[in-house]
């Protein structure tokens, strides 16, 4: 699949061996991870070794010092390997650059592994990996992604693309073939106090009562949403399915129709306000071309409208009137939240929303499009988890009659299933909390996760 940039083997085995001189000494392990491979997204430094991020000009920079996490990592006892490819720019979800190549789906060599955390979700779904680092989880591979809120997991002294960007930040958190390994890793993190290292991070450690859902009824009679769509793009057919099979399994299951506020002109006008400055600025300093599609051979030639950044920038003033929009839509987002009290059942409001993580599983390369059911948990700062569930059966996941259009690019998106060219992409979707109620979700998940395991 071709999905790591850096492997440091010797320098694993040297940090092996003093992990076990120190058990043979004292009897006691180092942390809860000691002795386990850990590996890590491109973009997390490690001293001595590089971090490009997809570009050209970042060969042979080497990190001068750890990122938080990597010392936070290591104190738990973790043994760093190998690092992940990922997109040029950081920007594309899809996993592609001049310097590394293409990462592809395990499952499917013909798909996408996704991004910009593709490298790291090809790993873990290869048992390459036990535990990794990514960052703004989703789940093309199959696997286990948490996106922790804002301010949880520490990001400082890692690489970014848009470094400076605080209004949607970009955020680091676990990936694994089980959900336990997301939270050994989570509650590792956060018993490490991270906030005494990185400014950012919030002076909040593991919280067991939210855990176990003491606010939550202890974990009885969850109720959730379903998303079956987002007003803007109609899901293929096996990410229904996926949804249906998670609903069918849950003892309770409830669900409201829409979750679309309007996010869509203010998240991307956020991301896009300096982003063409801060690319060209990057590329330029070794003359490398940005990168205009993800279609194979064609990454040069082609422009994919969805991706590849048109317009002017926009000043300071029409910056701070989307930052406004961003806190409209997030208080609004919470007042739809609280109101559905009277429609659950369980004196509460809906417990937690089951989501698509995009309307199609992995495609073919070049044909990712779109971002929406991902991109707007960044933008309202909530805990998401993503599981898989199934695998494309064309047997099962058959064309369903063209349905009435939401627009010309939902349209274009039906057109793009076809059955047999999906054949065992997995299926998966998200569970989506309320801002720093990430343990509620962690524990939701497991809830989910084992009703699906009998059903």
């Amino acid at each position: 699949t071709n999905c790591l940039t850096e492997i440091f083997i010797e320098r694993a085995l040297v940090r092996a061996s003093e992990l076990d001189s120190h058990l043979q000494a004292t009897g006691e392990v180092v942390g809860p991870l000691h002795g386990l491979p850990v590996s890590l997204k491109d973009q997390v430094n490690i001293k001595g070794i590089e971090s490009t991020v997809g570009y050209a000009s970042r060969v042979g920079q080497y990190a001068e010092r750890n990122a938080v996490l990597v010392d936070v990592l290591e104190a738990l006892g973790a043994v760093l390997y190998v690092k992940t490819n990922i997109p040029q720019t950081l920007m594309w979800p899809e996993t592609y650059n001049l310097v590394f190549g293409r990462t592809t789906n395990p499952s499917n060599r013909g798909l996408t592994c996704g991004g910009s955390s593709g490298g790291e979700g090809a790993l873990i779904a290869l048992k390459g990996s036990p535990l990794g680092v990514g960052s703004d989880i989703a789940g093309f591979c199959g696997t286990y992604g948490f996106r922790p809120s804002t301010g949880r997991v520490p990001y400082a002294g890692s690489v970014n693309t848009l470094d400076g960007l605080e209004t949607i930040p970009s955020v680091l958190g676990p990936l694994s073939n089980s959900i336990h390994g997301l939270k050994v890793f989570i509650e590792g993190v956060l018993s490490q106090k991270s906030w005494l290292r990185d400014p950012l991070v919030i002076s909040k450690g593991w919280s067991e009562e939210g855990y176990h859902l003491s606010e939550y009824g202890g974990g009885k009679k969850l109720c959730f949403a379903i998303m079956w769509n987002d007003g803007l793009f109609t899901p293929h057919p096996p990410i229904i399915r996926g949804l249906e099979t998670a609903k069918n399994a849950l003892i309770k299951a409830g669900h409201k129709g829409n979750w679309s506020p309007p996010l869509s002109k203010a998240m991307l006008a956020i991301f896009r306000a300096g982003a063409a400055e801060d690319f060209a600025a990057v590329s330029a300093e070794s003359g490398e071309p940005l990168i205009t599609s993800m279609v194979p051979e064609k990454e040069l030639r082609d422009i994919d409208p969805s991706m590849v950044l048109t317009e002017a920038s926009i000043s300071a003033y029409e910056l701070w009137q989307f930052q406004k929009m961003k806190l409209d839509v997030r208080r609004d987002f919470l007042e739809r939240w609280i109101e559905t009290v009277s429609d659950t059942g369980t004196g509460r409001p809906i417990d937690a929303i089951i989501a698509p993580v995009a309307p199609f599983t992995a495609v073919p390369h070049g044909k990712n499009c779109y971002l929406g059911y991902t991109m707007v948990w960044n933008f309202l700062d909530c805990p998401a988890l993503t599981m898989p569930v199934s695998k494309v059966d064309p047997a099962l996941d058959v064309n369903r009659p063209a349905q009435k259009f939401f627009n010309e690019s939902d349209r274009s998106v039906y057109e793009l299933y076809e059955p047999e060219e999906f054949k065992d992409a997995p299926i998966g979707f998200q569970i989506v909390g309320r801002k720093h109620e990430d343990e509620a979700v962690i524990a939701m998940a497991e809830i989910v996760d084992a009703a699906l395991k009998v059903f």
